[in-house]
């Protein structure tokens, strides 16, 4: 891997994938593409690319790139999918696999994967099921290298995105994460921030293998990036 890695940011507008775009503040390790469906102000101080194009055009795309790894910060949620499965499994599942087969074509080394705590394959919970299945698909792609992020409650503006109890559950985390102990630290909340640098960081890693980070790896791959810019 060259000194600068080659990384494909897919989920651009979303939570995590504008803070990534935000993390590149200042820093210039990465030659950072992002790839969306539709166009965003950058922050000013970050230096890369953004292309737009339909999903149906992101596989040609992904072919001219080539990128060492990809960021994949995807996700709908379920009133956007209007509560429909199909339309749900059509992003969280299809598009992210899609990027993975591309990606895998072009002999991309990394995957980073935005997913869910508690992410299985036979969840009872749908969100979760389908997460689960995304991340098992993803063993048999290929990659050398395969890191599943698994964040609890994401912290982040949203705006109208947020439910009601999703609202709540933020306002009260401060004191929920204080109860939450030993192996229930994964549910612990997270910025949106943190979980950005981390993948980030991640993608500096050289080590091949499949790996998955909850709470506690994700802040301290994130702070690995803040102490390697002091």
């Amino acid at each position: 891997m060259s000194d600068r890695p080659r990384v494909l940011l897919v989920g651009a507008t979303g939570l995590i994938g504008m803070h990534v775009i935000r993390s590149l503040e200042g820093r210039q390790k990465w030659d950072l593409i992002a790839l969306s469906r539709r166009e965003s102000s950058l922050p000013k101080g970050v230096r890369m690319e953004m292309r737009i194009a339909q999903t149906g055009q992101w596989p040609q795309l992904i072919d001219r790139i080539m990128p060492d790894s990809v960021i994949c910060a995807l996700g709908t949620t379920w009133a956007k999918a209007g509560k429909d499965e199909a339309a749900f499994r059509a992003v969280d599942q299809g598009l992210v696999l899609a990027v993975a087969d591309a990606a895998r074509k072009t002999q991309a080394r990394q995957f980073v994967l935005i997913s869910s705590v508690d992410a299985d394959a036979a969840a009872k919970s749908f969100y979760l099921r389908v997460k689960g299945e995304v991340e098992q698909a993803l063993h048999g792609k290929g990659f050398a290298r395969l890191d599943i992020i698994r964040p609890g409650l994401l912290r982040g503006e949203r705006g109208a995105e947020r439910r009601l109890m999703e609202r709540l559950g933020i306002a009260l985390s401060p004191l929920t994460d204080m109860v939450l102990h030993g192996d229930a630290r994964r549910y612990r909340s997270i910025s949106g921030d943190m979980v950005a640098r981390a993948a980030l960081q991640l993608t500096m890693e050289k080590a091949a293998g499949r790996f998955v980070h909850q709470h506690d790896d994700i802040i301290r791959h994130a702070r690995q990036l803040a102490q390697k810019e002091c």
